[in-house]
């Protein structure tokens, strides 16, 4: 009888967790395999909501992140910590996902000691080194390491093979975070408690339409985010219009969101949502605007137009269905395209009602069944 394959799943960050815990609920359900797991704790608080949430009890927990790291120091933690849990477990194969500094070292520690690395969210590509940063070279890292690539669409896949990857290596799987979307929300509709605290601001906000905002990128630290809270506070303006926006809790977000926006009536400031409460909140909104990469992939999920307020995005599938727009994080162009959504039901409609390019809830299935070979 053949032993079952080792994989250790590595992951630190919230959105990391969110995509990851449909497969490592896959994982711990087939007995093709022996499953482990190790967190960094690159978020922490924001990642044990992830954890509590979708019941994923950690084998290894690093709870590496210690205030005002630098990028250098936190890869170098990474590495030797990621390497001894390694060293411990012998995996077969090591999974990672998407782009953060965790996914990275992971996948550079496995690569030293010659251990198969699979990337979740694979191929995923803006072309420039610096948008976003320092996530596209860490993506660029994986890619040229892992020995499965799970492209989450065909654009991705495309990327992979223009950079030379074995085509042989690329499978397009879709986005797990899809099946985390359709999880949460299938466990709010059986247990409303889950996301019952946004219930007063569903209340104060009745009859107003809601914009969802979800802002952290590094890139746009300083003028971009000053140009941002402009946006939201001149669309806030507008009697018909409220706003909800849980603030990162990088302080190059919260003062300058807190000195322009704390005050404002129709503009709520609130702290970060754990996953229900968040995925409420893609329910409730009318449109999202948003830096952020999993929100262009799940508010379309949901029917929801994303406008996106970056300069490039890696994730151009979206765009290219009509799912998301590119804004930038010029103040006049954010509340132009808003103000288009919301008072053109032509406008709104060909974007809420486009197809989802990101996936059907079946990419966890999909990524098991590579893993055997």
């Amino acid at each position: 009888m053949t032993a079952p394959a080792r994989i250790l799943t590595i992951f630190g960050t919230r959105p990391e967790a969110i995509k990851l815990f449909p497969l490592v609920h896959a994982l711990a359900g087939d007995s093709r395999f022996a499953s482990r797991v190790c967190v960094s704790g690159q978020h922490r608080g924001m990642l044990d909501q992830v954890l509590e949430i979708s019941g994923v009890v950690p084998d290894h927990d690093l709870d590496l992140m210690q205030p005002d790291q630098t990028l250098d120091a936190l890869t170098a933690r990474l590495l030797t910590g990621l390497g001894a849990v390694m060293d411990a477990e012998r995996p077969d194969w090591v999974v990672v996902q998407g782009d953060t500094a965790t996914a990275m070292a992971g996948a550079m520690a496995a690569y030293y000691r010659k251990i198969r690395v699979a990337h979740v969210e694979a191929g995923l590509r803006s072309g420039n080194i610096y948008h976003p940063w320092p996530e596209e070279v860490n993506r660029k890292v994986i890619g040229s390491i892992a020995a499965l690539h799970c492209a989450p669409t065909e654009t991705a896949a495309a990327a992979l093979k223009r950079e030379n990857v074995d085509p042989a290596a690329i499978h397009v799987t879709g986005n797990t975070v899809i099946d985390a979307l359709h999880w949460i929300t299938r466990r709010i509709e059986s247990e409303p408690v889950l996301a019952a605290n946004l219930a007063e601001l569903e209340s104060r906000f009745a009859g107003k339409r809601i914009i969802g905002v979800t802002s952290h990128r590094r890139e746009n630290f300083g003028e971009g985010m000053q140009a941002i809270a402009d946006a939201i506070r001149r669309l806030a303006a507008r009697p018909d219009i409220a706003v909800i926006f849980p603030v990162h809790l990088n302080p190059n977000v919260r003062a300058v969101m807190n000195d322009a926006l704390a005050g404002l009536d129709n503009v709520a400031l609130i702290e970060p949502l754990d996953y229900p409460h968040f995925a409420r909140l893609l329910g409730i909104s009318t449109l999202m605007l948003t830096d952020s990469g999993g929100v262009q992939e799940e508010a379309p999920a949901l029917g929801k137009p994303v406008l996106v307020m970056r300069e490039t995005t890696e994730r151009p599938e979206g765009v290219a269905a009509g799912t998301a727009k590119l804004v930038g994080t010029d103040a006049d162009r954010i509340v132009a395209e808003a103000g288009c959504l919301l008072d053109d039901d032509a406008a709104y409609s060909a974007m809420a009602r486009a197809h989802n390019p990101f996936g059907d809830g079946k990419s966890a299935a999909r990524i098991v069944d590579l893993l055997v070979g």
